[in-house]
């Protein structure tokens, strides 16, 4: 199954970075846009450890020089979908770096030093992601994440 993966375009032409999106497969084959985010690199580590996790599927090493998980699609289940959530609920995505990533997507202190959801500037569209996912699991849909950096 070969994706198109889309580019942001600038004025001076491409903008390089972390690009990311979820989408629902049906039985056909058929695609449908769930979500996308640019530089969620916290939601990146999370989805690379899970595919670790699994046993790194659709790893395809020696054909992709730019990372083991960079245009990997990423089946995701039920359960992947609770964690996720569960995690979104705990502030526990991973911090997580990469030349592309841009910076910490996740604002975890305050100036008091509490942890704080209020520049969580992705939160909304993650939960909404959580909630797409779980309509189109219920529909008999796959589920799938995938980036390209």
């Amino acid at each position: 199954m070969e994706k198109s993966f889309r580019y942001t375009q600038t004025q001076h032409g491409i903008k390089m970075g972390l690009d990311q999106n979820a989408y629902s497969q049906d039985k056909n084959g058929e695609d449908e846009h769930l979500a996308e985010w640019r530089k969620h690199n916290r939601l990146q580590g999370w989805m690379e450890d899970l595919w670790n996790d699994k046993g790194r599927p659709n790893a395809e090493t020696e054909n992709n020089p730019m990372g083991d998980f960079n245009c990997v699609p990423l089946e995701l289940d039920l359960d992947d979908i609770d964690r996720l959530e569960a995690d979104l609920d705990d502030f526990n995505l991973p911090e997580t770096n990469g030349f592309f990533f841009g910076s910490d997507s996740y604002m975890w202190e305050s100036e008091d030093g509490n942890k704080s959801s209020a520049n969580y500037f992705y939160k909304e569209a993650d939960y909404q992601f959580v909630s797409d996912a779980r309509h189109a699991l219920s529909q008999g849909k796959k589920v799938f994440y995938s980036c390209w950096y």
